[in-house]
């Protein structure tokens, strides 16, 4: 009887979902409002959307070579004030991740930290060269002091976004 128990206790937990961070359509963060943003690369059904929180939880579980195609709301901690060519988002517990846009087929604003933004793309988990940490650095406008602090490669979240929606 206690394996039947036991066989109905995960098939139910199973089948439910329990433990998933996935938003749902009742969720009250997901966004509706798609005039209340400007559109960068594609468009992107606005239901779905996970938060910064579980999105941080996502990028916790993955290993290397792993990734998963999904959606984002999250704040913009910094941004390429070359071209716009890149940006980091601020996640959970003061992690980062780095978004770089597909093919380069789009750019984003040079003046948008502090700004939210919705980002649809893949997400994975990089290792990133000491060279490329120091490119990236001279890009956000880092002093050299800073630059010259960068001596270890760094693992890091990663996210090719095909779309980003920056609220207006």
């Amino acid at each position: 009887m206690k394996v039947f128990n036991f066989m109905v206790f995960m098939t139910f937990f199973s089948v439910f979902g329990y433990g998933q961070n996935n938003a749902d359509d009742n969720d009250p963060s997901i966004v509706d409002d798609s005039l209340s943003y400007e559109v960068y690369g594609d468009k992107i059904n606005l239901r779905n959307i996970y938060t910064s929180i579980n999105m941080y939880k996502k990028y916790r579980i993955l290993k290397g070579g792993d990734s998963i195609s999904t959606k984002f709301r999250a704040t913009v901690s910094s941004v390429c004030k070359v071209k716009g060519c890149w940006m980091k988002l601020r996640l959970n517990e003061g992690g980062e991740v780095m978004v770089r846009f597909k093919d380069y087929g789009f750019f984003v604003p040079k003046n948008i930290e502090g700004k939210e933004v919705i980002v649809s793309g893949n997400a994975f988990v990089n290792h990133t060269s000491i060279e490329e940490q120091k490119h990236y650095a001279l890009d956000a406008g880092k002093s050299k002091t800073e630059i010259e602090k960068i001596t270890q490669p760094k693992r890091e979240f990663a996210f090719v976004a095909k779309s980003v929606l920056l609220k207006k």
